[in-house]
């Protein structure tokens, strides 16, 4: 185990919207070290959220995000050689991350032409409360939920 927690790494805003959250995000999205093109996808992507639902594009990834965050996830601890999954309170620094990632995700597994599309339609659907990626945290909560018995397993 490490002594010391690491830092926490300051990010620089994006150039569009002056946002941090971007910046996280597109550097989840990044592939080969390839910023720019991330940046592109994703400007491209809000440009065609605004075109679709007729409000700002950021306002409605804001919005999708946090339908997509999880509150509750379920963590593996092994008591007396049994294994059980135990329902934990998910951190806001994570609640961000696994959000952005499975957003992500399911926006490259969907079926349009180009990455931007994909997004743009993952992104609508979510802020909606629809599609896989919502489905993913419902899937979550009702895991958590199903395990709460074993909640005073508590994991240090």
């Amino acid at each position: 185990m490490r002594k010391t927690k690491p830092k926490k790494r300051i990010l620089t805003p994006d150039p569009k919207f002056n946002d941090t959250l971007v910046t996280r995000f597109v550097n989840n999205m990044m592939w080969s070290g390839k910023k720019s093109t991330a940046f592109t996808i994703f400007y491209d992507a809000l440009d065609k959220v605004e075109n679709k639902v007729q409000e700002r594009g950021i306002d409605v990834w804001k919005k999708a995000l946090n339908n997509v965050m999880p509150s509750v996830e379920v963590k593996a601890r092994r008591v007396g050689g049994a294994t059980f999954q135990i329902p934990m309170e998910v951190p806001a620094d994570r609640k961000i991350a696994v959000g952005m990632k499975w957003m992500i995700e399911y926006a490259r597994k969907r079926s349009e032409k180009s990455m931007a599309d994909k997004l743009a339609s993952e992104i609508i659907a979510a802020s909606k409360g629809e599609g896989a990626s919502v489905k993913k945290r419902e899937d979550t909560h009702r895991m958590a939920e199903a395990n709460k018995a074993f909640s005073h397993f508590k994991v240090s």
